[in-house]
């Protein structure tokens, strides 16, 4: 899976969001180097066995790349939903 070049609405959110990744898939039980998160996807495809390899995946399927994906995308919002929950109760606490 090549990096896609994503583009964040708010300019300078890349390396906070790349931080946030590292958080959560720490959290989520995957040994995530901070200074390279998307490497745990290499980590994630292998308990998932889906063959990812770092040098060129054309012969994956749209169904497995998504698996890698959304396992990590799906840590990483039910985390977003969690804090903004929190910070909702907060709120009404005070």
């Amino acid at each position: 899976m090549s990096r896609r070049n994503r583009k964040y609405a708010v300019p300078g959110a890349e390396r906070g969001m790349q931080v946030f990744k590292a958080e959560v898939m720490k959290r989520e039980g995957y040994d995530v180097d901070p200074d390279h998160p998307d490497d745990v996807k290499y980590e994630v495809a292998k308990e998932l066995g889906v063959p990812l390899k770092p040098d060129g995946n054309g012969e994956l399927t749209t169904e497995s790349a998504g698996q890698i994906g959304g396992k990590i995308g799906g840590s990483m919002v039910r985390e977003m939903i969690r804090l903004a929950q929190q910070q909702m109760a907060d709120r009404e606490g005070h």
